[in-house]
């Protein structure tokens, strides 16, 4: 491979704000793996976030880039898998697997999409210095009747399309708006675009915690909803606060605190039987390596407001929720499902223009 742009790269990033601004280049935010793409004509790698490859896990787009991309590129996008019209984290997340039968196996089962967004190299030339409005007219110009697999993201310098598509690409698993500056050129790894994602509040149960890594102090919160059953399910974790409040959470806490997990709703967490029925914290898997799991379980008798984005599949927060304040006002009991709000479903191919 020999281009103007070589692996590894690392993409260029963006900052959250709170509402759209004006006068930018405004994008959906794609909730799947963030990818760049380099083809030199046979050759294609795709390279992660972080500039590792993930050219082995996805063999059937690594043959839908070669046949639709122009010979020689450098394209920065996006990897997602949709089912039934909507976006699926998780179907994605499986294709991180050792075993390259399986990965090959669900590479036929569901098969991933790569949405372009941004041109860093074309032929023999660098768009790095290259501002991003000449950029995008250069990505189109190159995508030019692309198929499916392969998709040219949408882009529109209205703001009040944009806010339109904030409103609805939710319902399809997108997650909020990235604007970007029109006169911008590429910067590898700088937070020089805005985001503005969905942000809601839930009341959830505070059931234990983890310590931080650099010692005796809370490094996270973990939290649980009960379902429809009266089970209390883990939903995931709230992890932002100044190392002060972090040691500040261990004293409000201590009262709480049980010697012991048994007798607490997520006693079985150790036995990996038992997170096939149930949400537990300590899930195995193939992200948390050998990372420790223990927690410290708590009587869960305290509730907290927090905030999240989106939930995934209806069942746990997406990303790591932000802690609001404490409620004392409400009942463990009270902080079930039905109290999230689920977006209006929106049709992917609606996204795309495209019927795939």
């Amino acid at each position: 491979m020999d281009l103007p742009v070589m692996p590894p790269v690392k993409p260029m990033l963006a900052k959250s704000v709170a509402v759209i601004p004006p006068d930018m280049q405004y994008e959906a935010k794609w909730d799947g793996f963030r990818a760049i793409v380099f083809r030199d004509g046979a050759e294609v790698e795709l390279g992660s976030r972080t500039g590792k490859p993930l050219t082995r896990y996805f063999p059937e787009l690594v043959e839908a880039l070669r046949e639709r991309l122009p010979e020689r590129c450098v394209l920065d996008g996006e990897i997602v898998i949709a089912r039934d019209g909507h976006l699926d984290f998780d179907a994605l997340t499986e294709r991180i697997h050792p075993a390259d039968s399986r990965v090959r196996m669900l590479a036929q089962k569901t098969p991933a999409s790569f949405v372009a967004f941004d041109l860093l190299a074309l032929d023999d030339s660098s768009l790095l210095e290259v501002p991003l409005s000449d950029r995008r007219a250069l990505l189109e110009r190159a995508m030019s009747g692309v198929t499916p697999p392969v998709h040219l993201a949408p882009a529109t310098t209205d703001r009040a399309v944009a806010e339109q598509w904030f409103r609805q690409y939710e319902g399809a698993g997108l997650d909020g708006v990235i604007a970007k500056p029109l006169t911008l050129p590429y910067r590898p790894d700088e937070r020089v675009m805005f985001k503005v994602k969905h942000e809601r509040t839930a009341d959830v149960v505070v059931a234990g915690y983890r310590f931080h890594k650099s010692g005796p102090v809370v490094g996270s919160l973990l939290l649980g909803l009960y379902d429809d059953r009266g089970a209390l399910q883990h939903v995931g974790v709230a992890a932002a606060f100044a190392m002060k409040r972090r040691a500040e959470l261990v004293q409000e806490l201590e009262p709480l605190r049980m010697d012991e997990a048994a007798g607490h709703p997520w006693a079985a967490w150790s036995d990996e039987a038992a997170h096939e029925t149930a949400r537990l914290p300590g899930a195995p898997s193939r992200w948390s390596g050998k990372k420790d799991l223990s927690w410290v379980p708590l009587r869960p008798e305290r509730v907290a407001e927090v905030a999240y984005d989106h939930m995934e599949n209806g069942a746990r927060f997406r990303h790591t929720a932000r802690f609001r304040r404490w409620r004392p006002d409400r009942t463990p009991e009270s902080c079930t499902y039905a109290q999230l709000e689920e977006p209006v479903r929106y049709d992917l191919a609606e996204i795309l223009g495209t019927t795939d």
